[in-house]
């Protein structure tokens, strides 16, 4: 991988920390989501990851508070170019120099740091060529406001026109059991050119810990309300696979998220999951899935049962997926 900061990959699996603050539901509250981060740091969490988007900057600015004083014992990894419009109120996507530029320093400020490890293009802009905003992310790779240049959610080919212009050091992109996008051309994409391949959601927003089997129990503002694979129509479909995915599990001597962790650690060392959570003990739960090694067999046995063609319902809405540039299935 071109991210040779130990704290990356060393544990092997990182802590997305989005939904302390946003997207699930309601946020934790302050004192809550500050405990969690640093029970986080404490069982051994090394590499964080949040973005501008998140809570409309409140996510950074909790990851600046806790993590300040442990800012040299970590890597930190945040995202521009999608964010809260301050009039529109809602998410906008902006990949203009300028708008990333204003947005790094913003992020600086919010994470209490003079530099953030690896810094993503959260998505990319149609309206604005990837090699422009590649090339204003690499004047602040230049003034050491960043580390190092990541991109999320996009294709194989965004990333060969990136890479023109300036290495490309981590790719982040949905991965897991139940989207395998990346193995369409960005996971080979990635091995082939060095690049971390980063997999966020990789419990499939909790579908693989075989906890959410009541989608009526979500909380009205939850994100998953508007993904088609949560619906009424679909989710009793997908809830259907899970009891012969414990089962597999259960024989793997391992939790059903340790499962689906170890399953994305078996693909090499360049892909990283950070699962995210706002409850200690799955963090706990989650890191162990580091030492978990899955014997040929299981992986088989797993990917057979869940996989694109047998889960039920795209992963996004039509309005959602016009924001997504990675690969899909015929």
């Amino acid at each position: 991988m071109q991210i040779d900061n130990p704290y990356f990959s060393s544990p092997g699996i990182g802590l997305g920390c989005m939904n302390l603050s946003h997207a699930y539901g309601s946020p934790l509250s302050q004192p809550d989501a500050a405990a969690a981060l640093s029970a986080a740091f404490d069982m051994g969490y090394r590499h964080f990851d949040t973005a501008t988007l998140y809570g409309g900057g409140a996510n950074e600015t909790l990851v600046g508070k806790v993590l300040k004083d442990k800012r040299q014992q970590l890597f930190l990894a945040s995202k521009c170019g999608m964010a809260i419009g301050q009039e529109s109120g809602k998410k906008e996507i902006d990949g203009r120099p300028e708008t990333l530029r204003s947005q790094c320093e913003a992020s600086l400020r919010r994470l209490q740091t003079d530099s953030i490890d690896l810094y993503y293009l959260h998505r990319l802009d149609p309206q604005v060529p990837i090699e422009d905003s590649v090339g204003a992310l690499s004047r602040l790779v230049e003034e050491g406001k960043i580390g190092a240049i990541g991109l999320s959610e996009v294709s194989a080919a965004t990333l060969t026109r990136a890479q023109a212009v300036h290495p490309i050091a981590a790719v982040q992109s949905e991965y897991s059991l139940w989207t395998r996008n990346p193995e369409i051309a960005i996971l080979d994409a990635c091995r082939e050119s060095n690049t971390a391949l980063v997999a966020f959601s990789p419990l499939a927003r909790g579908y693989l810990s075989a906890t959410l089997t009541d989608i009526a129990s979500l909380e009205p503002k939850d994100i998953r309300n508007n993904m088609p694979r949560f619906n009424a129509e679909h989710y009793p479909k997908n809830l259907a696979l899970l009891d012969d995915y414990v089962a597999i599990a259960r024989d793997a001597g391992c939790t059903p998220s340790q499962l689906a962790l170890a399953w994305l650690r078996s693909k090499g060392d360049f892909v990283v999951p950070i699962p995210g959570t706002r409850l200690i003990d799955h963090m706990h739960e989650n890191l162990e899935a580091d030492q978990v090694r899955l014997e040929t067999g299981v992986i088989a046995r797993v990917e057979a049962l869940i996989n694109q063609n047998t889960v039920s319902g795209p992963r996004y809405s039509a309005a959602q997926q016009v924001e997504i540039d990675t690969e899909e299935f015929a």
